[in-house]
């Protein structure tokens, strides 16, 4: 054509499009990697041509002014037009070769055409003479090892029986039935730690045992020849496990000492302590101290860094060895680290130790609950629960692995995974104890105070370290068939939980004014109560009853209370008003009247027998042992004739 035009044809710079969304957004295909695009150009290499094929792809690039001799190319040169021929040419070389090896091997195999025969080598002279020398030399040398060993047990044996010694190896053979040990080059070392038991303390307990001087042993046996043997052991404990440790945990109030209680090992009369300067302590003893002093201290960090990460309303404080927590407001727990290891005392201030003159109370269920809490904490770290059923995960609960099929919600699911720390059951138990000791106080103060009606208290032997409970029961002697009152307090942390006679159940604080209260109102409504009983029992009728009188001056505390009562002729009456803040009145009235004057607006006779005006008995005069013996003789004399 005339006019042609140069077209110019590029591949688009853009991607290919992947995909459309319904919006119009074009979404592209990310480009190739470097490594994918290799990948791609290897595919397409065609192993199986041959090389003529790939001659001709050569001579067509080749240009006929660079045309040379055959012999002059280099045998390996291949022009641009085809990358990966040195590629092929190699992996054809090396096919080549492992074709000719498998031949090789096959013909050798056959023995028909080719016997492959191995070359003998030259024979090496034998000396036998020096051999047997050499062995003999090498078996004196193994003898006189074991010779020397024989004549040092021999004398040291000899020694023992003539010098009474007590014997190394027994001793060590005592020691490792107890405590871990093993030999490491030509000392022998123990572990005194918890962490076969599940311990993740940090701190090792390694000690090293050796035997002890000959002349040490001598010196301990001929001081005390009638006791018993002294050890042939010398443990060697770390000096930071050296001494006495224990845990002191206070609850104060106005720096008063409320509890105590106190973690230390028990006193063990061991034999085989060495008197004099030198004296130590028998290796039983002395590894049963280290391995509390090892146990106090894991406690301790575990309760500081808690102490540290709790977010609680009253910040813990963790100064030095001792963490201050607060239990109820006006009340601190303090929870100090005491160590003595005979240069220093570490007792924090305000922590008293065994020794110290002025004891306080102690309580022997908190420290068995300081005990197991970091037990517990070792039995969980070894023990984890089976997967159920076999084939599922390990570690967790049978509840969450039931929470799936339970379908629980997101609220169920973290209070399963909420943990409590030991910081915090040690409060909740101090807690608890504080309500303890409070509820037990405000009941003995009220059976004190109280002398009628008697008030019983039954606390249950089987509690829980944060939670007990306590039944009470109102009653008057000698009147405990007719009529008895009866509540249960369910003693909790910061609460108290009360049921009543009537079902009805009431929340109480810490505070022990309610406590106070609750228990003056069920008196004074027992007293009702009892008097109505004691009245059925007379023949008396109930008129009226009120547990919530409308009439009076406010009570205080509670409400005031009144019933009526009838004797059987209906010529008697009892009125009583029951006031917690002043007490019980009783009132009587009696019919016909003996004031009554007929009128001129009342003329009938008949209401003469609306009875009289109400007089007050006074109690304290009358005789009886109580307010219900009292009761049951007025209504006896009021019911006879007169």
């Amino acid at each position: 054509m005339a006019n042609s035009v140069n077209i110019s044809v590029e591949a688009p710079i853009e991607n290919q499009i992947q995909e459309i969304t319904y919006d119009g957004q074009e979404i592209y295909q990310a480009p190739l990697s470097m490594s994918e695009n290799l990948a791609r150009l290897a595919q397409k290499i065609d192993f199986t041509k041959s090389d003529d094929e790939f001659c001709n792809i050569k001579k067509e690039g080749e240009s006929s002014l660079d045309i040379k001799s055959e012999d002059d190319k280099e045998p390996g040169y291949q022009s641009s037009l085809w990358p990966w021929d040195s590629v092929r040419n190699k992996l054809r070389n090396a096919l080549t070769e492992v074709c000719v090896l498998a031949d090789v091997l096959s013909i050798a195999k056959e023995k028909r055409y080719m016997v492959l025969d191995p070359i003998q080598a030259d024979q090496v002279e034998s000396r036998p003479m020096v051999q047997v020398y050499g062995r003999k030399k090498a078996l004196s040398a193994a003898g006189a090892v074991l010779l020397n060993g024989v004549e040092r047990l021999r004398a040291s044996e000899t020694m023992r029986m003539t010098r009474n010694m007590p014997d190394f190896h027994i001793d060590l053979l005592r020691l490792r039935q107890n405590w871990r040990l093993k030999k490491v080059s030509n000392t022998i070392v123990g572990d005194l730690s918890y962490r076969t038991a599940g311990s993740k303390f940090s701190q090792t307990g390694v000690f090293e045992v050796t035997k002890a001087p000959e002349e040490q042993i001598a010196q301990a046996m001929s001081m005390n020849a009638t006791g018993p043997a002294p050890s042939a052991l010398r443990v060697t404990v770390p000096p930071e496990l050296q001494g006495v440790a224990f845990i002191s945990v206070l609850c104060q109030k106005e720096q008063e000492d409320v509890v105590t209680a106190t973690l230390s090992s028990s006193a063990l009369n061991c034999p085989g302590t060495l008197p004099g300067e030198g004296a130590e302590l028998h290796w039983q003893q002395k590894l049963e101290a280290a391995q509390n002093v090892l146990f106090c201290k894991e406690l301790f960090a575990r309760l500081a860094a808690e102490a540290v990460q709790l977010d609680a309303s009253i910040p813990h404080m963790v100064v030095g060895n001792q963490i201050m927590a607060t239990v109820l407001p006006g009340i601190q727990l303090l929870i100090g680290l005491c160590h003595n290891n005979g240069q220093n005392n570490n007792n924090p201030e305000g922590v008293k130790s065994e020794g110290s003159g002025n004891k306080s109370e102690h309580d022997h269920v908190l420290e068995h609950s300081l005990h197991q809490l970091l037990r517990a904490v070792h039995h969980s770290n070894t023990h984890h629960p089976f997967p159920h059923p076999a084939s599922g995960p390990l570690g967790p609960s049978k509840r969450r692995s039931l929470a799936g099929p339970m379908a629980s919600d997101r609220y169920e699911l973290l209070e399963m995974s909420k943990e409590q720390s030991l910081l915090e059951q040690i409060i909740q138990q101090a807690q608890h104890f504080f309500m303890r000791r409070r509820s037990e106080y405000v009941l003995d103060t009220i059976a004190k105070e109280v002398k009628d009606p008697l008030i019983v208290s039954h606390w249950n032997a089987l509690n829980s370290p944060t939670q007990s409970c306590v039944k009470i029961n109102i009653m008057a002697y000698g009147y405990d068939a007719v009529c008895r009152t009866s509540l249960v307090v369910h003693v909790g942390e910061k609460t108290l939980k009360c049921i009543c006679r009537d079902g009805k159940v009431r929340h109480l604080s810490y505070e022990l004014q309610e406590l106070r209260d609750l228990i003056y109102c069920q008196i004074y409504q027992h007293q009702m109560t009892a008097v109505q009983a004691v009245g059925r029992c007379m023949g008396w009728q109930l008129l009226a009853s009120s547990s919530h009188l409308g009439s009076g001056p406010v009570e205080p505390l509670g409400n005031a209370s009144s019933c009526l009562l009838a004797s059987p002729n209906g010529d008697r009456m009892i009125a009583i008003r029951c006031e917690p803040s002043v007490g019980i009145q009783v009132f009587i009235a009696q019919s016909p009247r003996k004031d009554f004057f007929v009128s001129e607006l009342v003329q009938d006779k008949k209401w003469e027998n609306l009875g009289g005006a109400f007089k007050e008995v006074k109690l304290e005069k009358m005789e009886g042992k109580n307010f219900l013996n009292k009761m049951e003789l007025l209504m006896a004399c009021l019911s006879s004739p007169l």
